[in-house]
Order: structure tokens, then C-alpha cells, then sequence
């Protein structure tokens, strides 16, 4: 098995404001440096990324990453309310979302659309960690591995192996995100398990061993050690609890 360096990102949603996010920020990064035992990105409101990413400069802080929650996939031009990657570069981000299970169901992103994202994301030189997960009635109907395979597939179409290195990849069951519940720390790395398998018939062992996967599913300090001290997961897509800097680091924390 590759090393793999956990990986906890924080996703802020459509949460705090100004001053509550810049707050926010600017604690992780009196907390958050490079002995840290895992890599860190926060996901702040487009609103906020740029103050956000002055806070980070002005604290000296090098080792949390900067992630934007969407992006649009063409340059800049008529394209009203939208933001592209290049207005994202400009203010300091390395690293987008993309595929979240709110994007999805709540938003109706497809996964052509998806995949697009993907494509320009990873060709623009950013870091990708992309989303997938099942429904509560398809995983009452078995089919939790089917889902993740089906997105990796269509999401992933076109992606090269090297380009793979700057793919995380977060395992989100749709039933487990603000809901409080999370799968046991079992039935998680069976799903994790699986998604390796299917990275690997993807593209190769080789680079499936490299990937890392996240879990996104009501991930807290209080579970977080388990989680990530199965063998496929590897770190976590945080959303309420990233809101919190002691709870966000008691993650963090967890992935010693």
C-alpha cells in the first residue's frame, strides 16, 4: 500500500459572516502549521475568500490551503454570477470542490457538467477534490457501490494518471451530511474500500494507492479517530464542524 498523507478540508458552505469568517481564519492559523499531522484546506464563501486569503499572508501561514466550494468552467467573460478559475488563482486558491452531493441534488449539477469541472479544474492547474455518494433509498437498495462507480466513471472520464495526483477524491453518503448520522467506521471503509477498487480498474493500482479518499459524512472529534484509523480512509470533507476552530482541530488532531 502507497503512503498516504491524510487530508482533512473543511467546507464552510453558505456559513458565517465577514467577520466571523475572518475570525475563524485567522485562529486556524495560529493552530494550523507545518507539524501538522495531516494536509489542511478551508472552503470559505466566494464573499470571503479574498479576505480570508489576506489573513492567511498576514499570519505568515503557508500550510492551510485555500479552496473554493464551485467554480464555472469557462475564462472569464459573459457568464453573469458566475466565478472562474482564473478570478480564483488571482485570489490565492489552489484548491475547488467539485460534485458535492448539494451541487447535485440540490443545485442539479449532471455529471457531464461534473466532469467538465474536473477537466478545466485539473488543466488549469488546481487541486480537485471531488465528490461522490449515494442517496438514502440507494443505499437501502444495495447500491452504494454501483453509485460511487458510476460517478467515478462519468466524473472522471478523461482524467490522465498523472493528472490523478491532484485528485482527492470524498466519499459523501447523501443520508449522512448534517443529518448527525455517520456510517460505522466499518461500513465506511467497505465503501472506501470499493471506490480504491474501482479507481483501480480505472486507471491502475498504482495510482489508486495513491489517491486519497476522504470521508464526508458528519465527520467529528469524537468519531474522527476511528474513521481514519481504517486502512482506505484518509482524512475528511468537514461541514459543520469545520465552523468550530476547537472542533475542526480535534480533526485534525485525529489524524496522528
Amino acid at each position: 500500500m502507497a503512503s498516504r498523507k491524510k487530508y482533512v478540508g473543511g467546507n464552510w458552505k453558505m456559513n458565517l459572516n465577514k467577520a466571523e469568517a475572518v475570525a475563524l481564519a485567522k485562529d486556524l492559523a495560529t493552530k494550523v502549521d507545518d507539524a501538522a499531522p495531516c494536509e489542511v484546506a478551508i472552503c470559505p464563501p466566494f464573499v470571503y475568500l479574498d479576505a480570508i486569503s489576506q489573513a492567511l499572508c498576514e499570519a505568515g501561514n503557508k500550510t492551510i490551503k485555500l479552496g473554493a466550494q464551485d467554480f464555472w468552467t469557462a475564462g472569464n467573460g459573459a457568464y453573469t454570477g458566475e466565478i472562474s478559475l482564473d478570478m480564483l488563482k488571482d485570489v490565492g486558491v489552489s484548491v475547488v470542490l467539485t460534485g458535492h452531493s448539494e451541487r447535485r441534488h440540490v443545485i442539479g449539477e449532471t455529471d457531464v457538467l461534473i466532469n467538465e469541472k474536473n477537466l478545466k479544474a485539473l488543466e488549469a492547474g488546481m487541486e480537485v477534490i471531488f465528490c461522490i455518494g449515494e442517496k438514502l433509498e440507494q443505499r437501502e437498495a444495495g447500491q452504494t457501490d454501483a453509485i460511487n462507480a458510476a460517478q467515478m466513471s462519468y466524473g472522471l472520464a478523461g482524467v490522465t494518471a498523472e493528472q490523478m495526483k491532484n485528485v482527492v477524491v470524498a466519499y459523501e453518503p447523501v443520508w449522512a451530511i448534517g443529518t448527525g448520522k455517520t456510517a460505522t467506521p466499518e461500513d465506511a471503509q467497505k465503501a472506501h474500500k470499493a471506490i480504491r477498487e474501482h479507481l483501480t480498474s480505472m486507471f491502475s493500482k498504482e495510482v489508486a494507492d495513491g489517491v486519497r479518499i476522504q470521508y464526508g459524512g458528519s465527520m467529528k472529534p469524537s468519531n474522527a479517530g476511528e474513521l481514519m484509523g481504517q486502512a482506505d480512509i484518509d482524512g475528511g470533507l468537514i461541514g459543520g464542524a469545520a465552523l468550530k476552530a476547537d472542533d475542526f482541530m480535534g480533526i485534525i488532531n485525529a489524524a496522528k
